[in-house]
């Protein structure tokens, strides 16, 4: 009898009636307009709503979870032209009283958007920015920062290879700033587990396209000249731009493994990850958005779901407690990775594992076995307390 009126009771609540009584909350989205990279292969997919197809799905998970508690949540969308400031899009959420903003933005976009008039009222959650500098003495009180950072998937690349005792490693470094920001995190990461650098490389070569009619051709001479080195057990490749380092695997002069941003990828999230009832995400996902969940909006989406998990949790869509909830010690989000998450203090990063995946199969999870932390082994990746330069 008691759990046919608890029924009766939970269907009042969240019938058409309770509409009424129902709190919304509204989380802001800041995208930019991005040229999409040029596909590689047949198989590659040209995407141009990473991030905010995240969000959306974060939203619709809040919404589910909230759903019994007549907690309500919504998306507010801004997507910036090439030429345009975040400045417009903060100033009007704050004006309409926004709290909490998911800021898929570039570094320089992210830093004008934490400054911006209404900024200081606010929670930014950075779901695209890794630049290590966010994190360090160019960090933010006001922003938190879901996606990972350099560090941190520099550290779980450098853990895997230590477990398999691939210590000797031929770093080739391609030509952009991010590019040379991602092999100064490999650096760091090669001294912190033991990993020893035999060659440090520049790419310089320009390859011809693989798929022109002797672009194979081309590539399978120049690669293993351009590769043609003393031995090494691992050729980390630092390629954010993704203009070279897929063209290396099968092609070296040595026939060794390729790692880092292509080969043998170190990520925040892969299309191939299924373990912890990952497939359940990735399935939502794909009839959602019609394709597989990349790192961007996995980002977007723990960005978004923390808010929901601390509303839930909290019985409350009270900005001031939701923004103090999500950085203290009692928040944990179920992320799909084995571990619960949560952000460190001192520099608003989400504690996350990283992800070691190949091309169709996941590969492994660091941290890796026996690399071990006073607080946590989430805390052996990227930045760490007593590293840390960041000042709120």
């Amino acid at each position: 009898m008691r759990l046919l009126l608890g029924l009766l009771f939970l269907l009042l609540i969240t019938g058409p009636g309770a509409t009424e009584q129902q709190q919304t909350m509204v989380i802001g989205y800041i995208g930019q307009e991005r040229k999409p990279a040029l596909p590689l292969g047949p198989l590659d997919e040209t995407v141009t709503d990473d991030g905010l197809q995240g969000a959306r799905l974060g939203i619709a998970d809040d919404e589910s979870t909230g759903r019994f508690l007549g907690q309500k949540f919504r998306l507010e969308e801004r997507i910036l032209k090439p030429t345009e400031t975040p400045d417009d899009a903060v100033r009007q959420f704050a004006d309409a009283g926004i709290a909490f903003v998911v800021a898929d933005l570039d570094a320089s976009q992210l830093l004008q958007a934490s400054a911006a008039p209404g900024a200081e009222q606010m929670t930014l959650l950075n779901s695209r920015a890794p630049d290590d500098v966010l994190r360090q003495q160019d960090c933010r009180g006001n922003v938190l920062h879901t996606i990972p950072s350099r560090a941190m998937l520099a550290d779980g690349l450098a853990q895997y290879l230590a477990w398999k005792r691939w210590q000797r490693w031929f770093l080739l470094v391609g030509p952009h700033s991010q590019d040379q920001a991602m092999a100064a995190a490999f650096r760091r990461a090669a001294a912190r587990f033991g990993a020893e650098i035999t060659i440090d490389q520049p790419w310089t070569f320009r390859p011809a396209n693989g798929r022109a009619d002797t672009g194979h051709v081309t590539l399978q001479t120049e690669i293993p000249a351009v590769t043609q080195v003393s031995d090494y057990d691992v050729l980390v490749v630092a390629d954010e731009a993704d203009e070279f380092g897929a063209y290396l695997e099968g092609r070296t002069a040595l026939p060794r493994i390729v790692a880092g941003t292509q080969g043998l990828v170190a990520t925040g999230w892969s299309a191939v990850s299924e373990e912890w009832g990952a497939t359940q995400l990735q399935d939502r996902f794909h009839r959602q958005a019609g394709r597989w969940m990349l790192p961007s909006d996995y980002a977007a989406w723990l960005a978004v779901r923390s808010i929901g998990e601390a509303a839930t949790r909290l019985h409350s869509l009270d900005p001031a407690a939701i923004g103090r909830y999500i950085r203290g010690d009692a928040f944990l989000l179920a992320g799909f990775k084995g571990q619960g998450l949560s952000f460190r203090p001192w520099d608003g990063q989400m504690r996350q594992p990283i992800l070691i995946a190949g091309p169709r199969l996941l590969i492994s999870s660091s941290p890796q076995p026996g690399f071990l932390h006073q607080c946590t082994p989430l805390d052996t990746l990227g930045i760490d307390l007593e590293e840390s330069t960041c000042k709120f």
